[in-house]
């Protein structure tokens, strides 16, 4: 049995768990946070979350982890069958995580976690994001899904990221960095709909309500 180690509130690792769902993959999830301690950095070098446990070995990184179970199993694949649309899927990936999400990740603290991000910082991610964004509506067909007329890791990727970024601006800039790209909205939703991403996301919302509730207890 595959082990997920992370936590429900972490979109890198809602977006494996998704995509064991989407593939029908049994796995269980060990609840763990990011950390130093020694212990931990056996399982994941850098102190991230997400990590598969296979068989008493680990992988890391979120991408990788799909990867090895595209390959492990692929009887229900999230990729397409040919080379260059394959490559289409990684690009919005990459996209998506490298000049959306990590860019938008700098104000998360003032916009999730009651923190305060200096004004300098807020104008660079406001620049650097809208570049990111501009890529991503160039690149995503939205037909219906968002690399084209199948489910795949783009997806897995798409439906934790976005809302986020989403949320994230308009909390922050009071605009949200996605709004004038119409089709994102529809899409979500429909993704929502489906059942691997509907438990996701109703497993995330559970945990993010405990995380919350949590904090207003310490405080």
């Amino acid at each position: 049995m595959l082990k997920l180690g992370g936590f429900a509130v972490s979109n890198y690792y809602n977006k494996v768990k998704v995509a064991l769902l989407e593939k029908g993959i049994a796995f269980e999830e060990a609840f763990c946070m990011t950390s130093q301690d020694e212990a931990f950095l056996k399982r994941s070098p850098m102190g991230k979350v997400p990590y598969l446990e296979i068989d008493g070995q680990f992988l890391c990184e979120s991408q990788v982890i799909c990867e090895y179970l595209e390959d492990r199993y692929p009887e229900k694949p999230l990729y397409p069958k040919h080379a260059l649309e394959r490559a289409r899927v990684r690009e919005l990936i990459g996209i998506m995580e490298l000049y959306m999400d990590m860019v938008a990740r700098r104000v998360y603290a003032q916009a999730f976690f009651g923190g305060t991000v200096s004004d300098e910082i807020k104008k660079q991610v406001e620049q650097d994001l809208a570049k990111g964004v501009r890529a991503f509506k160039q690149l995503a067909k939205f037909s219906p899904f968002v690399a084209g007329a199948n489910l795949s890791y783009a997806d897995c990727a798409a439906g934790v990221h976005l809302p986020l970024v989403s949320l994230s601006t308009k909390i922050v800039y009071g605009r949200d960095a996605l709004e004038d790209c119409a089709p994102v909205k529809p899409y979500l939703k429909m993704l929502n709909e489906r059942p691997a991403f509907k438990k996701m996301n109703d497993e995330r919302k559970a945990a993010s309500e405990a995380m919350a509730a949590a904090r207003a207890k310490k405080g």
